[in-house]
Parts: C-alpha cells; sequence; structure tokens
C-alpha cells in the first residue's frame, strides 16, 4: 500500500511539473500570441488538433455591456474608444521642436534635420557635414543643438549610436557622483563591461543602465499584432461589478482519446496533452484572479474615479510568487472596461507621496487643460506650479511633460494652433 501511494505521489508531481512546464510560456504570452506559444506542444503531439479562437471579428466579440457604456454616440464611434490609440515617433518629436528646447528658427530646422533622419531605432543618420555646407551652419553649433536631444522624449532618440543614446539617457538618470564616472566609463567600453564588476559602484550602475532603451526608438517600433483583451470588466444591471475572462479569443484543444493504435508512446502524448489543457486553465485561472485583485485594489477607478498606488509586491504576496513572476505574467495582457481598454501595467502605479498616485497627477493635468484660456494655454512649468501647489509634492518640469505626452496632449504652443483652427 506504501508502494502504491508513493506511485500515485511521485505521477501526480509528474504531471504537476509537466503542467507547470508549459504554463509558464502560455501564461507569459499575449493573447495574440498565444496559439503560437502553444505550438511546440501541438506539433510534436500527434493526438491534439486546435482550434482557432480568431475566426470571428473583433467588435463581436465585445460584450455589448462594455460598448452600452462606452460612449453614446455611433457604433464605430463606440468602437473607437475601446480602441488603444497610438501616436507615431515623429508625431511625439514634432511636438518637441519648440521652446524652450528648440525656441529659435535656426535650432527648429536643425531638431527637424536630425527627426527627419532618424532611422528605424532612432539614431541619426544624416549627413551633417552637407546639411551645414548647404545652410551655412557651422558643425559645432550643429552638434550643440543635436546634444539638445538628449532633453527629448523618448530619451536616447537623435543619438549617432548605442553609445552616445545611452549617454543620453545616463544624463537623465539618478545616477550622481563616482557612480556617474563609472557608468560613462562602462558605457564606453560596453564590449568589456565585466571588466568593471569588482569597481565600486557597479551593481548600482548595472541596475541603472538596465533600464536603458535599446535601441531608443523601441517602445514606437511597428507592432502588427491586433490588441486583444484578456478581460473584460463591467457592471450589471443590478450594479454589481463582473470580471470575465475573453474566453472567446481562446483556442480549443481537442485530444483524440480514441487513437486507435495502442503503444506507450501515445500514452504519453496523452498525458501531455491533458497537461497542456491543464496549463491552459491554470493560464485563465491566474489573470482571471488577477483581474479580480484589481478591481478589489482599485474599484474607484471603474466607478469614474482614479487609479490608486499598487506595486506588483502587492499582487505578488497575494499570489506567493516573486514580484518579477507577475510582472511577466501582466506583461502584454489588456483589460477592457467601460472607460476603454488599458495594459494591465496600467493599474500598477507608483505612489508619488502616500496615498497619491501618478494616475491622479494625470487626471489633475488633464482637468486644468480642458478648463485653460485658449488664447494662453497653460505651459508645462505653469502647469507643474499647479500640480506642487495642489498636492504639495516636489516634482520636475519633465515629469510633467512626460504625462503629458502619455495622456496624448499636445504642448501648449500646438494647442494655441488647434484652439485657432477650431474658432
Amino acid at each position: 500500500m506504501a508502494r502504491l501511494k508513493q506511485k500515485q505521489s511521485v505521477e501526480t508531481k509528474h504531471k504537476l511539473s509537466n503542467t507547470l512546464r508549459n504554463w509558464l510560456p502560455i501564461l507569459h504570452s499575449s493573447l495574440s500570441d498565444l496559439e503560437e506559444a502553444m505550438n511546440p506542444f501541438i506539433e510534436s503531439n500527434p493526438v491534439v488538433e486546435i482550434e482557432s479562437g480568431f475566426e470571428d471579428e473583433y467588435e463581436k466579440k465585445i460584450p455589448k455591456k462594455i460598448i452600452s457604456r462606452a460612449v453614446n454616440n455611433s457604433r464605430t464611434e463606440q468602437i473607437e474608444a475601446l480602441t488603444i490609440q497610438y501616436r507615431s515617433l515623429y508625431e511625439v518629436l514634432d511636438e518637441q521642436i519648440e521652446a524652450p528646447l528648440f525656441p529659435t528658427p535656426l535650432s527648429q530646422n536643425i531638431a527637424m534635420y536630425v527627426v527627419e533622419n532618424l532611422d528605424e531605432n532612432g539614431y541619426y543618420e544624416g549627413d551633417s557635414d552637407k546639411f551645414c555646407e548647404k545652410n551655412n551652419i557651422d558643425i559645432i553649433e550643429f552638434e550643440k543643438i543635436r546634444g539638445r536631444f538628449s532633453n527629448v522624449e523618448p530619451v536616447g532618440i537623435g543619438a549617432k549610436d548605442l553609445a552616445e543614446s545611452f549617454m543620453f539617457q545616463l544624463d537623465d538618470s539618478d545616477i550622481k557622483d563616482s557612480n556617474y564616472n563609472l557608468a560613462c566609463e562602462i558605457i564606453q567600453n560596453i564590449n568589456e563591461i565585466y571588466s568593471y564588476s569588482k569597481r565600486d559602484g557597479f551593481n548600482e550602475v548595472m541596475r541603472v543602465i538596465s533600464t536603458f532603451k535599446n535601441p531608443p526608438a523601441i517602445d514606437y517600433q511597428e507592432d502588427s499584432q491586433q490588441i486583444i483583451p484578456d478581460l473584460m470588466i463591467f457592471f450589471n444591471e443590478d450594479k454589481s461589478i463582473e470580471v470575465k475572462l475573453n474566453n472567446a479569443y481562446y483556442p480549443t484543444i481537442h485530444i483524440d482519446t480514441n487513437y486507435k493504435v495502442k503503444h506507450e508512446f501515445i500514452t504519453t502524448k496523452l498525458k501531455e496533452a491533458k497537461s497542456l489543457v491543464d496549463a491552459l486553465e491554470m493560464r485563465k485561472a491566474t489573470l482571471y484572479k488577477v483581474g479580480l485583485m484589481i478591481v478589489e485594489y482599485q474599484y474607484e477607478f471603474f466607478t469614474g474615479g482614479d487609479i490608486m498606488p499598487l506595486t506588483l509586491k502587492t499582487l505578488a504576496d497575494e499570489f506567493g510568487h516573486n514580484p518579477s513572476t507577475i510582472s511577466r505574467a501582466i506583461a502584454s495582457k489588456y483589460i477592457a472596461c467601460d472607460r476603454g481598454i488599458f495594459a494591465m501595467k496600467d493599474f500598477f502605479t507608483t505612489a508619488i507621496d502616500d496615498d497619491l498616485s501618478n494616475a491622479t497627477i494625470k487626471d489633475f493635468v488633464v482637468l486644468n487643460i480642458k478648463q485653460e484660456n485658449r488664447e494662453k494655454p497653460l505651459s508645462d512649468m505653469k502647469l507643474l506650479e499647479l500640480v506642487q501647489n495642489k498636492f504639495k509634492v516636489k516634482m520636475v518640469r519633465r515629469t510633467i511633460a512626460k504625462y503629458r505626452k502619455q495622456l496624448n496632449i499636445a504642448g501648449s504652443s500646438e494647442r494655441k494652433k488647434l484652439y485657432r483652427l477650431s474658432v
């Protein structure tokens, strides 16, 4: 009897390890990439067939409760309201080619040339000498103005190569004193990085460098995949809030349990197939639990309020996992609600001061811009002043500019032009 129990225990452990091994790549992939993540398991298994979940049109799978609450306009506008809108890198850069960074026609002319000569990775590849000769500009002056791109978002854009891009990003980082000098050395000798590993401050410098964008335009490179939300969150008629998995896009796994050939190979493949089904169910259960916890911690947001401070560690502690595991689990995952489609990571905000989150600051910025004098739109410096006075926090103008860009709000001079055009 003891031997039988031991055998059953080993089999259960083996099944669980197989499921977990399958679960991680399935959990980490986006819903759009899920079938691709499962293909290696499917292709090597003759007893399994997979039915795609991407047969119907996208909008047919959006719950009517979300559509009806999104906006009170035409169906086209309703669908658009639930679509994540992206601006191109050039749109983002264009609104920054103005004072105070580029206050003169000369500096704006040079900045525009730099932008027009960026490669797909965000590196500058223009012929500076030819441009300067044609426009009678000193090359030193040209480089001085190009160097101002170290203050442009996304930081690192406009650099000539990886080292210069990292230097731009280093200047924008919070690294200081002797660590700054060490970081400069490492960046200039990036291929010999581990020769610096015994130096004081190495770990801190590498922590900072590891956050740098490589290439600098990585966040704006074309993504041809359609964004499909994993979860739907909406209110029912009785005012209760519901979290629903987007099952319509999940692939269906069919297992041929009546396989006519009886062989150890087939028995093994049947076990693997069932482990794959278990892994898919574990993905659903995990993301559903994440959704429930987001609703619990961010309930105010779904009722029209602000996103409150919430760290990945809080969620990780609830799950009993490492924060890095949770971070990978929510990466490339989206939630649809009557306020739009949001990346799961958007619900995890850094607390600026106690119960104040960056989402609250963003809402305050939006409110002030909506109420601004159209003849004298609020500059980022003025918005910074208003934020600091309202919330009694210390911030910098760059942070306000970053929030404004994330909200797809043009700069003050561009808004002024748009206001005049609307009149």
